[in-house]
């Protein structure tokens, strides 16, 4: 089964702890949390103080994606606001093995995200030491567009990376996710599905992450 990591980015803020609460009764196993500086995206979301309120809020893999310039200034502050994982951009670190030799070294699980317009070759070096690669799907920097088919035969492709060189870096999929296209995603190689507008603009956000957690992949 999938794993699936909701978007708080699509979240309603006046209510997040009802948020919060209704993912920790839902079939979800990751709180997906996006973490934009206006820099490297033209968006500014949230930080530390609000992902240190949602760490008090649950016990589930709190999967904190960095859309920031020179991440290496802030891993060390995002493990103490409660990070188990830390993605950081391939397009942001000159010094990758750095930053993810840091983020290991702090105690979290190490992830690299690719935008959509970066090769998969460039994971070759690195795919070793990453516990989640996660390939954007969409343009980062805003919820609600559309998943880029482009996106399935990166996944193949990366599948194939991580076999050839016996990793075990998880593929997770960010962007335009939705229970019409969970399984062709699946189906490519995908493990964990991170959905946003999906989940959060469900009439049942309970029943449409059940949804997608069995969901079954087609090829």
């Amino acid at each position: 089964m999938p794993i699936i990591a909701p978007s708080l980015l699509a979240a309603n803020f006046l209510r997040l702890q009802e948020t919060c609460d209704m993912l920790n009764a839902s079939e979800a196993d990751w709180f997906h949390l996006d973490v934009m500086d206006g820099r490297f995206v033209p968006n500014i979301s949230f930080g530390l103080p609000v992902i240190e309120q949602i760490r008090t809020t649950t016990q589930k893999t709190c999967d904190v994606h960095l859309m920031i310039e020179e991440p290496g200034l802030y891993a060390e502050a995002f493990k103490k606001a409660g990070a188990d994982i830390l993605t950081v951009h391939i397009e942001a670190c000159p010094h990758l093995h750095r930053n993810i030799q840091q983020i290991r070294q702090l105690g979290m699980k190490p992830g690299i995200a690719v935008n959509p317009h970066t090769p998969i070759h460039l994971l070759t070096d690195i795919i070793n030491d990453v516990d989640v690669v996660c390939l954007m799907s969409v343009n980062p920097g805003f919820g609600g567009q559309q998943f880029i088919p482009h996106t399935l035969e990166k996944i193949r492709q990366l599948k194939k990376l991580i076999e050839e060189r016996k990793a075990s870096a998880l593929i997770e999929i960010d962007g335009g996710v939705t229970e019409d296209n969970a399984a062709q995603i699946l189906g490519a190689g995908a493990d964990v599905l991170v959905a946003g507008s999906t989940v959060f603009k469900s009439k049942d956000p309970m029943a449409t992450i059940a949804a997608l957690k069995n969901t079954q992949p087609i090829s």
